[in-house]
């Protein structure tokens, strides 16, 4: 039996890749839409600007979004509820939600760093959901968030490097494309030969949400990573879709560009119960060889967008390694996520006693 889900924010890019993949979805069937005021009441083809590269489904088209009301999704009876929200809503609506007693996977960035809200990046950190357990002193739901999109791409490929190797430090200098910043959050003018050097809040997102992706469970929750720091630098570039990173890592052990690319190539995933997901790609983490690859175009939907790319691996001095990943920000660093997120909840669900 298929589990009920709801799409909050339906109309936005992020919301717009949820529907998307939540139609005809093995596991879960979509029962609403919501979206703001000015919108409800429409069919969902009039309601929105579809502005993905694949045709909206069919079966969505004439599905009426409804008002994004507390009480109204309630009444709906959801099983799962996904939000793609601005953070100054997702704030009430994720914690009203979850008072209620719902199962929320929120995309957007309030909560994240709460030790027992679950940060989830499932091949990386699929153990820490069970850390939810503790949201029942305060809430009847359980919340779980999708990590910054940055974040995302750049955990799955630290996480093998970490497990053989140790990381003492990160640095990371990001391109990231227009599509992170949402529908309308660069105007023309402002990139069209141009490179902007500073995205709001950006950097203290990866700096923080990495060490948690890849911290410690304790009693208390997740205590971050207290073995290595991460410091980034972000840009917005010019491509729609695809952020690509230039990453440095100081390894503890030494090692070699062999090495690393064994780890990355043969990474599988953090194991928990049945682990077999529509959503997980066969092969995370994909290396390349050519000296000009990862690029956004060429590279951007491999897994289905569910994967990243890494390439032009080479070694620095005094046990410096410095390679480029390249992942799809709305899908693996967004969307995508958030419904494997809900697989894997899916498939743990008894253990998770919710």
């Amino acid at each position: 039996m298929k589990l009920n889900a709801i799409v909050v924010g339906s109309t936005g890019l992020v919301g717009q890749r949820l529907v998307y993949y939540l139609t005809n979805h093995p596991w879960f069937k979509l029962i609403g839409l919501t979206a703001s005021k000015e919108r409800s009441g429409k069919k969902y083809m009039d309601a929105v600007k579809w502005s993905l590269e694949n045709e909206m489904p069919k079966e969505v088209k004439d599905m009426i979004v409804y008002d994004t009301d507390i009480d109204l999704i309630t009444s709906l009876k959801p099983d799962v509820i996904f939000t793609a929200l601005p953070s100054n809503m997702s704030q009430f609506y994720d914690i009203e939600l979850v008072k209620r007693g719902f199962l929320v996977i929120s995309h957007a960035s309030n909560n994240r760093m709460e030790p027992d809200i679950p940060l989830l990046n499932p091949e990386v950190n699929a153990d820490h959901i069970f850390v939810s357990k503790l949201q029942k002193e305060r809430w009847k739901g359980r919340l779980f968030k999708v990590p910054n999109c940055v974040t995302s791409i750049l955990t799955l490929a630290l996480k093998p490097i970490y497990d053989d190797f140790g990381i003492q430090q990160v640095f990371v200098s990001t391109m990231q494309a227009l599509s992170g910043a949402g529908l309308n959050g660069v105007p023309s003018m402002a990139i069209l030969d141009n490179i902007i050097p500073y995205i709001e809040h950006e950097e203290e997102k990866i700096e923080n949400e990495s060490l948690k992706i890849l911290g410690y469970i304790t009693p208390k929750g997740i205590k971050l990573n207290d073995k290595f720091y991460v410091s980034p630098s972000v840009h917005r570039v010019n491509v729609l879709e695809g952020h690509l990173e230039s990453v440095f890592i100081k390894t503890e052990k030494e090692v070699d560009i062999d090495d690393i690319k064994k780890a990355l190539t043969e990474f599988k995933e953090n194991k928990i119960k049945n682990f077999d997901l529509p959503s997980k790609p066969k092969n995370p983490i994909i290396v390349r060889e050519e000296v000009d690859r990862p690029q956004p175009r060429l590279d951007r939907n491999e897994g289905n967008g569910m994967s990243v790319v890494v390439g032009r691996i080479r070694k620095d001095k005094k046990n410096w390694i410095k390679f480029n990943v390249l992942g799809h920000n709305t899908i693996r660093g967004a969307a995508g996520n958030g419904v494997l997120i809900a697989e894997t909840l899916l498939k743990n669900i008894d253990s998770l006693d919710i």
